[in-house]
């Protein structure tokens, strides 16, 4: 559900920044994988019918100008989602 990033100090002490990512943040063209869906419980339902569920492979395709709705694809099919349900879906390992 969240992505950690290290850094090194230079007293060898570690760091740690707990980072979300969700589809919101992806630019068109970028890939990541579904790690959890948050917030609507309709939305969440509705999604993992459609296949959405941990571990699926999402690519954002397109955006429109105002950053509202978002095109992904998931298993084969395209997908516009609102802005604010996109902020819901968490991603992780972004390709």
């Amino acid at each position: 559900m969240y992505i950690f990033k290290w850094y090194y100090l230079l007293e060898n002490d570690f760091q740690c920044e707990v980072v979300t990512m969700s589809i919101y943040d992806l630019r068109p063209g970028q890939k990541a994988f579904v790690s959890n869906i948050v917030g609507d419980e309709k939305l969440a339902k509705r999604l993992l019918a459609l296949g959405a569920i941990e571990g699926t492979e999402i690519h954002v395709k397109a955006a429109a100008p105002l950053g509202d709705p978002i095109i992904i694809n998931f298993r084969g099919f395209d997908l516009a989602i609102r802005k604010r349900d996109a902020r819901n879906i968490v991603v992780k390992n972004v390709v």
